[in-house]
């Protein structure tokens, strides 16, 4: 028999409205019961996870696993370690792959890579056009009978707004959400960071925050035309969150998600300007002589990202975005370079970073830590409200739902260190960082995918 108890842990279920010490019993991959000194049958294997969270499976639903096609970046089998090290029981892959997901086919393909090698949950997004090309629209309707949760070309923005008009109605009529990746390339056109003070400075050519705000403005208005649910992937500029906060007050289906280097950095990492000190669980920006610094060279292409880092001030109103709801979703937006891609000039460089391993405790940092919002609310913008988005059986530990549980106890402090990632790539900032929140344990359908050395012990 399947079987696990965890004991003695703060339970916190946003889904079931629960936040308390409990027990958690799973078996047979599925949750049991949970309550105070519940008893299980001999022989099950018992977990301590007192001074920890025990919340539902964390969801991320935006990764890129770069498979089929682009192995040499990352994998199925090391994609899924690292979710399954960063804590996330599932993750939603993107179909800019080589072939993008544009057909029952290459969807069959991943599901069947995922069940042979996964290690954790992984749902499959299709592509909204052919080649995710922009010209000509996939097969709706037999994506969605392969199995895809969503459609959405990310990685390229559908320019033309009626073929974006027919997709949606499309997507409405098969109860898919339709997550896009807002850009205007007649504003930003050959852009490579924020346009403001610090592009000027350094000499890059901007990709200003209008060509951001531009799409989301459309897809407002095609949400509100169509009725379909339409999703506003890794949103990085004041004006996105406005548009959205007052979309959402009419009742448009509308949403937004936001990523950890949008509401941890800005444009000024580019320039190697802002330097940052890690100290009970916040980042300050001010001279401490007392505490080791974090720097890093100006140009690092580790700070490139598509949308790029902004000014304060939208870091500033992604954060609240967050802490009102505007923003109800947390992601990654994970996206796996090789190396000697990134060593080349900053202009040349691909977008982009990894991010499975450090969100959770970035979210944490600048999120709870900082009483932006609660533990819940964090919670719930990994679990249940991306699940309730692409109408997933995930995100609750409901009696008789799947037993993807995280353990992680938030104030854990940890280097990240780069020979510790599982992931193929190397392409992300915040290696050297001190930070706070770590995952102890990561279980899917009762089975122990991760386990922190020294997180957990065994009763």
């Amino acid at each position: 028999m399947n079987a696990l108890l965890l004991t003695g842990g703060r339970v916190v279920d946003p889904a079931n409205q629960f936040d308390a010490l409990a027990d958690v019993l799973i078996l047979d991959g599925k949750i049991s019961a949970v309550g105070k000194k519940l008893s299980a049958p001999a022989g099950v294997e018992t977990l301590a996870a007192k001074g920890k969270i025990v919340s539902p499976g964390l969801i991320d639903l935006h990764v890129h696993f770069r498979e089929p096609g682009q192995t040499a970046k990352e994998t199925i089998a090391a994609g899924t370690a690292a979710a399954a090290r960063g804590g996330f029981a599932s993750v939603v892959c993107m179909p800019n792959t080589s072939p993008a997901i544009d057909s029952a086919g290459t969807v069959a393909l991943i599901h069947e890579r995922a069940e042979r090698e996964g290690l954790v949950n992984v749902f499959v997004t299709g592509a909204i056009t052919k080649n995710i090309a922009g010209e000509e629209l996939a097969p709706i309707g037999g994506l969605k009978k392969a199995g895809v949760v969503a459609i959405t070309d990310d990685g390229h923005c559908v320019q033309n707004n009626d073929l974006m008009r027919r997709a949606c109605e499309y997507a409405k009529m098969f109860n898919l959400p339709v997550m896009d990746h807002c850009q205007d390339y007649s504003l930003v056109t050959d852009g490579v960071m924020h346009e403001g003070y610090w592009s000027t400075a350094l000499g890059l050519r901007g990709w200003p925050a209008a060509g951001e705000e531009m799409i989301v403005a459309r897809n407002v208005l095609l949400a509100e035309l169509t009725g379909a649910k339409i999703h506003c992937q890794h949103l990085s500029a004041a004006g996105s969150v406005k548009l959205i906060r007052e979309a959402k007050k009419r009742g448009v289906p509308i949403s937004g998600e936001a990523c950890p280097h949008h509401f941890t950095l800005t444009d000024a990492a580019v320039a190697g300007s802002e330097k940052f000190w890690a100290q009970d669980g916040k980042l300050l920006s001010t001279t401490h002589p007392q505490l080791s610094v974090v720097a890093w060279p100006a140009y690092d292409t580790n700070f490139k990202m598509n949308p790029p880092l902004r000014s304060a001030a939208d870091r500033e109103a992604i954060l609240e975005g967050l802490a009102d709801g505007t923003i109800e979703i947390l992601c990654s937006d994970h996206a796996p370079h090789c190396d000697y891609e990134k060593e080349v000039e900053f202009d040349y460089a691909p977008f982009g970073i990894t991010g499975l391993e450090t969100e959770l405790a970035l979210a944490l940092m600048q999120l709870v830590h900082t009483k932006r919002i609660s533990l819940a609310d964090m919670i719930a913008k990994f679990t249940i409200n991306p699940a309730r988005l692409l109408n997933l059986n995930k995100g609750t530990l409901s009696v008789g739902a799947d037993a993807d549980v995280t353990v992680f106890d938030p104030d854990a402090e940890w280097i990240y260190e780069r020979e510790a990632s599982a992931s193929k790539s190397r392409n992300n900032p915040f290696f050297g960082w001190k930070l706070k929140g770590r995952v102890a344990a990561t279980i899917v359908a009762g089975k122990t995918v991760f386990a922190g050395q020294a997180e957990l012990a065994a009763v």
